[in-house]
């Protein structure tokens, strides 16, 4: 990649992670979380832990980054590190479970908090189906259009998000916040593991920026600080909208509910603060589809150049037209065909093992380069991210065990295509296998 082509600076690359963030798990994963576990303050803490192993995640990613500046995210990385399948299969799982997965929920989510400015009877998925042809057609226009739409975007969404902590707080000063319980109960390790599968489902998008890393300007430094910067931002939003939909309402009358912001919002202020809410959560979750309809084409595009996908797919400088479309026709699939699995534990769950293996090859990479790769808190930091990745993985998949079949089917769908595919032998040849 040119330097001509790496348009994204600092903010941008920041802007781009807390995009991704900043979506559909936030709002809807608390109320389930509530109901799973003992009290408000393990709820928060479970939070925090969340929060932690992103950021772990994040500083391995930033020191991958420094050494592999291109655009790829897991593809990239796997292909550099491990082999050639390991990335293929990551490219595979980033098509499906990266991006179109998150986009469709964020898709059908939007419509479903929308549906009451339609008529009724309106089907919700052509609400999440006009906001994923907008965007395409965003992305796929002109690279600097789409960046500077996702910055105004993203401002706009923060800013709304301090409105509405802000007005939530007058409002629970005067003494709607409901009357504190005694706390207490102890919680299991296997359904803490598991309340954090949906915890990882909202903060998925912390290594955003490396999927355009082929396009970020200074990218060995500008990738390590967006990435860390953007997930302790998404962080402290995420602590303090908790601390209002936990001691905003009864926790009776969020658990369970996917709508808790609604919920709280309605509780407040009544139904015109909670109409002020969801509109705040349209925004936000369009920024999310934004952010991933322009980061995942970008991996597609990286597998096609080399050879792994169509070569129509590929481009010699973004957008990669041709990739947007793709991420378009996977996610419209996911989001028409009836029936698909609960997608929050099913994207937590397989992303989970991708993040992890990534980390797995950042380490081969530093046993190989001790000297060109310098990791902050070796060994601790990446061996600290693939333990608790682990230990989630495998509570959650003993826990939620229709997501986690999924999941699985998914990787070795992906295995199945590499062994498959004719490009395989040359590939495993150049790589010493």
């Amino acid at each position: 990649m040119t330097e001509s082509h790496r348009r994204i600076g600092f903010y941008g690359a920041v802007f781009l992670v807390v995009a991704n963030m900043l979506g559909t798990g936030i709002f809807t994963s608390t109320g389930f979380l509530i109901a799973d576990l003992p009290s408000r303050s393990v709820v928060l803490i479970a939070w925090v832990v969340g929060g932690v192993i992103a950021l772990l995640g994040a500083i391995c990613y930033g020191a991958l980054a420094k050494r592999l500046p291109e655009s790829g995210g897991e593809y990239f990385f796997l292909s550099r590190t491990i082999h050639p399948a390991a990335g293929y299969v990551g490219g595979w799982i980033s098509l499906l479970v990266g991006f179109s997965a998150p986009i469709a929920a964020a898709a059908l989510a939007l419509g479903a908090y929308t549906s009451a400015w339609f008529p009724e009877g309106w089907d919700v998925r052509w609400t999440g189906t006009a906001a994923l042809l907008v965007f395409t057609g965003v992305h796929a226009i002109d690279v600097r259009r789409g960046i500077s739409a996702q910055n105004v975007i993203v401002v706009l969404k923060i800013v709304l998000i301090f409105v509405f902590v802000a007005m939530a707080a007058g409002k629970m000063d005067r003494s709607s916040m409901p009357t504190p319980t005694p706390e207490g109960g102890s919680v299991s390790a296997g359904v803490f593991a598991v309340s954090l599968v949906w915890i990882s489902f909202a903060f998925s998008g912390w290594n955003a920026a490396v999927y355009v890393g082929g396009e970020v300007r200074d990218p060995e430094r500008t990738l390590p600080r967006a990435m860390i910067v953007g997930t302790l931002v998404v962080l402290a939003l995420y602590l303090v909208l908790n601390v209002v939909f936990l001691y905003g309402a009864p926790a009776e009358a969020i658990a369970g509910k996917p709508e808790v912001a609604r919920i709280v919002a309605e509780h407040l202020g009544g139904k015109g603060f909670a109409d002020f809410t969801s509109g705040l959560i349209a925004v936000a979750l369009l920024t999310s589809i934004s952010a991933m309809m322009m980061a995942g084409p970008r991996v597609y595009a990286r597998m096609a150049a080399d050879g792994y996908l169509p070569a129509f797919i590929a481009s010699d400088r973004p957008p990669a037209r041709n990739a947007v479309l793709l991420q378009l026709v996977v996610a419209l699939i996911m989001i028409w065909v009836p029936d698909f699995p609960d997608l929050a534990k099913y994207i937590g769950f397989t992303l989970g093992i991708g993040t992890a293996l990534t980390v797995v090859g950042l380490i081969r990479l530093k046993m190989r380069e001790p000297d060109k790769i310098h990791i902050p808190g070796w060994p601790w930091v990446p061996v600290l991210f693939i333990g608790f990745v682990g230990w989630v993985t495998v509570f959650g998949a003993l826990r939620a065990k229709e997501a986690s079949l999924w999941g699985a089917l998914t990787i070795l769908l992906g295995v199945v295509a590499w062994r498959l595919h004719p490009s395989r032998r040359d590939a495993e040849t150049q790589s010493g296998e």
